[in-house]
Order: structure tokens, then C-alpha cells, then sequence
């Protein structure tokens, strides 16, 4: 194990190309402190990356500080085309629990347990249920804290070395919040934006890490204090915004994720030769499929049905669905999992799919359940077939743009018929009607972000 370089063995180089921007006078200099960066992969790299990728064309120079070492699954070199050339990125050492984790695990005879089968509401095993409980209620708010003291110490030195006054955490992992909230405490006058794209003390993920009370008093304390503290807080849904303002008692600025418009010029539909159903990212507990496979199971009875419809969840899914699909007969010989692709093969997929399958969370936190995917989803001009609350934000936009119908998962016959309907319209190659996502482009969104870094100043 490695443990972080002190601020005297890191210093972070600087290009000939960015010592020129961040000499223009004309730009303004922002730092932007994530965990999820390229080579990373999936959905929670997408949001800055393509804020990043756009900044510089709105008089912003960003600065990125991410961990030169981080734990994760999904792995994606494609996605490195879309680090601006403007943009300098500061790589430090961080050190975290997973890898000792999957030492102790390996130990213990058990096989390699994935981030999709830890998130378990159902029977887990004693190991499961040990590790999950020290995840909640020892690594508070969670296990990247430790990377928290020895950032706030370089990056003190980093803001002032390069005349840095605004800066933006983004979370989860909300211990980087922490780093924002340290660095405020050092220095009031510098200019803080928080941004949540998913809740903190009210995450449904929380609920399945058996937290203590003072665990959870913890949690709502911690981020009591980003929320007061920072000088703005942005989020992703309209959901997000009213809760965080309730439990901050302040206003909260909603911008959501988007599509990258350069990402889809050159997608053109091509007609399927089975009835092509897709479900991009992680399937869990919390994201379960299942009422859409009865749906499915109901009408692969009928053997036209069965024969011509083809159904392939692509990324992590946990073994719980895996076992229901291949236990059953039917569903075994229509449904293919495949491993996470890169994004560029990803989009080329969109253009040889029928239907989008969006499953929803079925917690509390429901309703305001919009993840990234959606937006690459309306992008991709496909049918959106939702599973999730009717009255949502995800339902909301799906309602306004007409890209696809969102259907409660306990309505069976409701999603029956609709699936029904969808493959006799495959049938007879009707064509879905154009519509406008354009607000949801993420230039567009970036232009809004760069409006309100400069209303702070």
C-alpha cells in the first residue's frame, strides 16, 4: 500500500499550452476536484468531463484535481478525446480500502464481490453483512475519506501558487466535499460551488450499509456543513433541489446532465432484425428489472414474440437478476448480458436499437431518480420504456420531450400492453417523431454553469 506524497514530493507541471491560458487574462481560472475521471468509466465520469471538455469555449480555464490511483471497475481509455487540451489535470496519490478489502476477501475464500452485489436489501452472507456495516458506519462519509487532510494541504499551496479563487466539488464520493468545506475554513474569500449529483444523508444507497444512529447523525452533520457553507450548491433534479434546499435552508441552482451533441452527428437508425431492447448500465437491488421481465416472460408465450426479440443488458449487473434470467427457460434464450462497453462503441449501439429500457430506483428517493443515461437516451432518438414512478422527474421529461412512456413497476398489465404495443409497432417499421432535447446538450449546460461562476464574483 502507498500512502499519499506529502506536498513537497508532488509538485504538479504545468504546459507551455496551459501556462498560456493561465496567463490570458481574459479567462477565468476554476478547479474542479472529482474522483471519477478518465480512464474511468461509466456514468459518473460523464458530468465534468464534458463540462471540462466545453469550459474553455466560455472564457473558464479549468484545472482538474483527481486521484492518480482510484479504485474502480469500469475503465474507459475512449473517453481521454474529450480532455480539452486547455485543461491542466493534477493526478495525486490516494489510498483506500478497496484493494485491502479484496486482499481479506481473497483470504476468506470468497470469490472478488463486485460494487453491484454489496448493494443488497435482501439475504447477504455474514461476510457481506460485515463489510457493509463497516463501510457505513466506519468510513464516514465514506471510504475515500482518507485522501481529504493531505489534498486540502496541496491544494492550499496550488490555489495560491496559480491564483485560483473558485473551485467546485462534486460528490459522491462526498468526502471530496470535505476538501472543499477545509479549504473555505483556510481561506473565506475563496469561491466554493457544491455539486450533489446525488443526494448525501437521504441516499438510498445508505440505507442498505446498516448505519448506527450517530452514523447517520453524522451524515446529516457533515453535510449540514457543505450546505451552509458553500457559496453555491447545484444538483441534478428538480427532486434533489427541493430536498437539499429543505435540509440546508437555502437555494439551490438545478442543472442537469445532458448529451454531448458532437457525440450523436454521425448516428444514423438502421432497421433492426429482431426486436432490439437495450439496458445500458448498472443493474442492483435497488435497480430491478424484474417487473419488465415478467412483462417480457407474459409475452414470450407466443412463440413470434420469442423468436424475434432480442434483449442485452450492457455493464454491471448484480448476480440476483442473472440467476432469475437463467433459471428460466424462456428468458435465458432472449436475454444477453454483455460487459461494459466504451462509450464510442456504446453510441454506435444506439443506432441499432428499438427500445431504451430505463429502470428506475423503487426507494423513496424515486421521484427525483434521473440518472445520466437518460439524456443519451432522448439523444438517441430510440423509444424510452421507463420503469419508475409516474410522477418523477425522469417521467417529467420523458412527458415533455415525448420520447417514451414512464409506467409504475407494480402495474404489470400496464407494462405488458405497452411492450405489446412497442414490437407490433417494430413490426410495421413505424418511425418514432423528432423531437427537441436540445436544452439537455451539454454545451448548452455548460454556458449555464460558466453564467453562474461569474455571478459570483
Amino acid at each position: 500500500m502507498s500512502s499519499p506524497l506529502t506536498p513537497s514530493n508532488q509538485q504538479p507541471a504545468t504546459s507551455d499550452q496551459t501556462r498560456s491560458t493561465i496567463n490570458d487574462q481574459s479567462t477565468k481560472k476554476v478547479l474542479i476536484i472529482t474522483y471519477y475521471w478518465p480512464p474511468s468509466g461509466g456514468s459518473g465520469v460523464q458530468r465534468w468531463l464534458k463540462f471540462v471538455k466545453y469550459m474553455p469555449q466560455f472564457g473558464l480555464a479549468p484545472f482538474v484535481f483527481t486521484p492518480e490511483n482510484p479504485s474502480f471497475e469500469v475503465r474507459d481509455e475512449s473517453l481521454l478525446r474529450d480532455v480539452p487540451s486547455e485543461a491542466e489535470i493534477i493526478h495525486f496519490p490516494i489510498w483506500e480500502p478497496y484493494r485491502l478489502f479484496n486482499t481479506i476477501s481473497a483470504v476468506f475464500g470468497k470469490k472478488k464481490i463486485s460494487q453491484v452485489d454489496q448493494v443488497a436489501t435482501g439475504k447477504r452472507s455474514l461476510f457481506q453483512k460485515i463489510t457493509s456495516w463497516i463501510r457505513g458506519n466506519l468510513f464516514i462519509p465514506d471510504a475515500r475519506k482518507f485522501w481529504v487532510k493531505p489534498s486540502v494541504t496541496i491544494l492550499y499551496d496550488l490555489l495560491k501558487s496559480n491564483e485560483i479563487n473558485t473551485i467546485i466539488t462534486t460528490g459522491p464520493p462526498h468526502s471530496l466535499h470535505l476538501i472543499g468545506l477545509k479549504l473555505k475554513q483556510q481561506n473565506p474569500s475563496l469561491k466554493w460551488i457544491a455539486d450533489f449529483r446525488d443526494p448525501w444523508s437521504e441516499w438510498d444507497l445508505l440505507d442498505t450499509f446498516s448505519l448506527s444512529s450517530w452514523a447517520r447523525s453524522r451524515h446529516k452533520k457533515l453535510e449540514k456543513s457543505v450546505l451552509t457553507r458553500a457559496d453555491r450548491v447545484i444538483t441534478i433534479a428538480p427532486y434533489h433541489v427541493s430536498r437539499l434546499e429543505a435540509l440546508g435552508g437555502r437555494k439551490v441552482d438545478l442543472i442537469t446532465n445532458g448529451y454531448d451533441e458532437e457525440d450523436f452527428r454521425s448516428i444514423q437508425k438502421v432497421r433492426t432484425d429482431k426486436f432490439t431492447i437495450r439496458h445500458l448500465g448498472i443493474v442492483d437491488e435497488l435497480r430491478d428489472p424484474r417487473p419488465f421481465m415478467r412483462a417480457v416472460r407474459t409475452l414470450a408465450a407466443d412463440i413470434e414474440f420469442h423468436k424475434q426479440t432480442k434483449i442485452e443488458f450492457i455493464g454491471s449487473v448484480n448476480s440476483v437478476f442473472m440467476d432469475f434470467v437463467k433459471d428460466d427457460t424462456l428468458l435465458s434464450k432472449m436475454v444477453v448480458f454483455s460487459k461494459t462497453v466504451p462509450h464510442d462503441e456504446l453510441l454506435k449501439l444506439y443506432s441499432v436499437t428499438d427500445v431504451q429500457l430505463l429502470i428506475l430506483g423503487h426507494t423513496a428517493l424515486a421521484p427525483g431518480n434521473l440518472p445520466g443515461k437518460i439524456f443519451e437516451y432522448l439523444a438517441s432518438g430510440n423509444f424510452i420504456f421507463g420503469i419508475g414512478p409516474e410522477s418523477g422527474d425522469a417521467a417529467a421529461i420523458l412527458k415533455q420531450t415525448q420520447a417514451g412512456v414512464m409506467i409504475e413497476r407494480s402495474n404489470d398489465a400496464e407494462i405488458t400492453n405497452l411492450l405489446r404495443e412497442r414490437f407490433e409497432s417494430w413490426k410495421k417499421a413505424n418511425s418514432e417523431n423528432k423531437r427537441d432535447v436540445s436544452a439537455f446538450a451539454r454545451k448548452a449546460l455548460t454556458q449555464k454553469l460558466a453564467t453562474l461562476i461569474s455571478s459570483m464574483d
